[in-house]
């Protein structure tokens, strides 16, 4: 990465994690600024000093003033288990900023779900579609993929970090992490060079938090440069067999960054 970012747009501010990625930002020196539908809504949750640009994911010609002149993108929004509310919200909202960012250069750190590449799951693929969009786009990239939102016991702090998504079973055995360890991650990679093109599960073991997760990030494989999936994952979505609307956004967005292959 080429130096520690200092503008960072939070996707999905007023959420349950995205809150708390606004104040772990915050507390870590960034200028914060938060795409939101609702000025006043967002003033009333978010602490002062982010800077509030209005923007709505699902229409790209709001979503400019948001993406100017910001060198990092944390996305953490998300809607239900629908396929139709995953792939008009959350796939399209990165779709969206991506394709409004261009050929400019932001950090992105995507937050997705543990067991993405569950096969057959439609919602899932419309997620593990926005992490290939991620992948594809030639910009330095942290995709984190949490369990189970605050299932964590009080001393369940230890960060870790996994690779392949071989937990599926759908449910809290598949790990848990608690909400403000989720952001903190995500905050954190924007600036360590050790967690760029990384893309794991996030859960949390009993411990305490690591003070550094340089060294945990270090451990984890890269993603290829000359693929659009995850390094360690085993994923049956051939890119032929794509839904146009996908195959279109990817020709779209990859477009200048010939080293992306299905």
């Amino acid at each position: 990465m080429n130096g520690r970012p200092s503008t960072v747009l939070i996707v999905g501010a007023t959420g349950s994690i995205g809150r708390h990625a606004v104040a772990e930002a915050l507390s870590q020196g960034y200028a914060v600024r938060a795409l939101v539908r609702d000025r006043a809504r967002a003033a009333r949750l978010l602490p002062e000093g982010v800077d509030l640009v209005i923007g709505d994911l699902t229409r790209p010609d709001t979503l400019g003033p948001a993406v100017e002149g910001a060198d990092a993108i944390v996305f953490t929004h998300g809607s239900t288990t629908s396929e139709r509310d995953v792939r008009d919200n959350d796939y399209a909202g990165v779709a969206n900023v991506l394709r409004a960012l261009g050929r400019r250069r932001a950090h992105i750190a995507l937050m997705t779900a543990i067991g993405t590449t569950r096969p057959g799951v439609a919602y899932a693929q419309w997620k593990l579609r926005s992490e290939r969009l991620v992948r594809a786009s030639g910009n330095p990239y942290t995709i984190v993929r949490p369990g189970w939102f605050d299932y964590n016991q009080a001393g369940q702090r230890t960060i870790v970090m996994l690779q392949g998504d071989r937990r599926q079973t759908g449910s809290p055995k598949d790990g848990v992490i608690a909400r403000d360890q989720i952001a903190r991650v995500l905050i954190d990679s924007l600036h360590l060079d050790a967690a760029d093109h990384k893309t794991f599960e996030l859960i949390a073991d009993y411990g305490p938090a690591q003070d550094d997760l340089t060294t945990v990030f270090h451990s984890l494989t890269p993603d290829s440069a000359r693929s659009l999936d995850a390094a360690e994952d085993v994923i049956h979505l051939p890119l032929d067999h794509e839904p146009e609307t996908f195959r279109h956004d990817l020709a779209t967005i990859s477009a200048g960054n010939d080293t992306a292959e299905g």
